[in-house]
């Protein structure tokens, strides 16, 4: 008796079918579900691979790339990297585009191909004034290029750079894909929804959570173990959770917050404040203030300075 007849495999295979059709029934996927593949998280990190050394070829591109054939090598690397993302894009757009004839389907993923190959200036840009706040808020900095071979944050922020504008055109799910790349990569967990200014900079940066609808303003600074989440969830009648909602929090400009803070719900600091290691907070903050942990004066704990203020350590 051969091992598969011993354990009964088709058996099991037959029942995990079964199992299969029965959740895709209850679940309203498209009959047509995966027909052609899903998005590949192994080829979106190639790809995300290769668009980092299109962007940075000197510092994160492979070890032949010199000055003499930087724009030899981005032409090329574009060329493959965007062919090879059109195609995971095109994978997810046929689900969920399902009974849309397939010109339409190739179509709207080469007009997002063709919006993201033209944002990348504009993203490079952007991502220089994250090395370059890196560079200057981290006194251990060296220079820039130490702050992109090295910093486990400038992969995360180019990752996130790249997956937002994704998001933005219509691929959510890479999106998603890519962030979470990122996200296994370095600890550091941006959802693709988030909208960051220039100038951001994470020091450390392992257990940072930022989601998906929180907005964070220029010249922000994050240590590890920062999260900006969601406090409630809303629910509709059938008790399901009503997506797309404003449920974390606004971080204006010039705020820095440090480590292990936890900022919860759609609350606002306000520009220019300083949260301190460890708060928990879910209430809006005034601009310039200080936020700290509760200490201990005269016997009495549970005060904390807010704004020149004495507030109790719930933040006003």
């Amino acid at each position: 008796m051969g091992i598969d007849e011993y354990w009964n495999l088709e058996d099991i295979a037959q029942e995990l079918s079964g199992i299969r059709k029965s959740w895709r029934a209850v679940q309203s996927h498209h009959a047509e579900y995966g027909g052609e593949g899903f998005p590949s998280r192994g080829d979106l990190k190639k790809i995300m691979e290769a668009l980092c050394g299109a962007l940075f070829p000197l510092r994160l591109g492979p070890s032949f790339v010199r000055v003499h054939n930087e724009d030899a090598f981005v032409t090329q690397t574009l060329q493959t990297a965007l062919a090879r993302l059109y195609g995971q894009i095109r994978l997810e757009l046929i689900y969920a585009m399902s009974g849309v004839p397939t010109h339409e389907v190739d179509a709207r993923a080469s007009g997002i191909i063709g919006a993201f190959a033209h944002a990348l200036p504009d993203l490079r840009r952007l991502l220089d004034t994250d090395v370059e706040a890196a560079f200057r808020g981290d006194p251990a900095a060296r220079s820039v290029d130490e702050v992109l071979i090295c910093y486990p944050s400038m992969l995360a922020i180019i990752h996130h750079r790249l997956a937002h504008e994704l998001h933005l055109r219509g691929a959510p799910l890479v999106a998603r894909i890519i962030s979470e790349v990122a996200h296994s990569k370095t600890g550091i967990d941006i959802h693709p929804g988030a909208r960051i200014d220039h100038s951001f900079f994470i020091d450390h940066g392992t257990g940072v959570v930022v989601g998906e609808t929180a907005i964070i303003g220029a010249r922000v600074r994050l240590y590890q173990g920062v999260t900006l989440g969601a406090r409630t969830f809303p629910a509709d009648e059938t008790g399901r959770i009503i997506k797309d909602q404003p449920r974390h929090p606004v971080v204006e400009d010039d705020v820095v917050i440090y480590a292990g803070a936890t900022i919860l719900g759609r609350v606002t600091i306000g520009a220019g404040s300083e949260i301190g290691g460890n708060v928990w907070i879910t209430h809006n903050v005034p601009a310039r203030s200080r936020i700290a942990q509760a200490r201990e004066r005269e016997g009495v704990a549970v005060l904390a300075e807010v704004g020149g203020r004495e507030e109790d350590g719930r933040a006003a």
